[in-house]
């Protein structure tokens, strides 16, 4: 089983920071990418970041040069520096991976999301 736990939400003001991590753990599940969804209220889930096992990242245009993805294939993390935060920023924040499991059948999974809340 496959299990994404992310941590590192919480309200900020305009301006500052956060930083967001997840831990991907489970057997047999061969990382392809790792990334950073996030839905903002009202709206549906949007990419933000991601990152492939050979470290090529791709960013939303809303979010390059505020952001930064990294991520650590050895130990199964991905982390989001997100700097200069905007109110439109807002949102809950889903950790993602995807890759092959034991059996070559291809797995698509979210974490359980952790709240990022930027005020103006």
């Amino acid at each position: 089983q496959v299990q994404l736990v992310e941590s590192g939400g919480g309200l900020v003001q305009a301006g500052g920071s956060l930083r967001l991590s997840c831990v991907i753990s489970g057997s047999n599940f061969s990382i392809h990418t790792m990334g950073w969804y996030r839905q903002p209220p009202g709206k549906k889930r949007e990419l933000v970041a991601d990152i492939t096992r050979d470290s090529t990242t791709n960013y939303a245009d809303s979010v390059k040069g505020r952001f930064t993805i990294s991520g650590d294939n050895a130990k199964n993390t991905v982390d989001l520096q997100m700097n200069s935060l905007k109110p439109e920023d807002t949102g809950v924040y889903f950790c993602n991976a995807d890759g092959l499991l034991y059996d070559d059948s291809w797995l698509d999974a979210f974490g359980q999301g952790t709240q990022v809340t930027v005020s103006s």
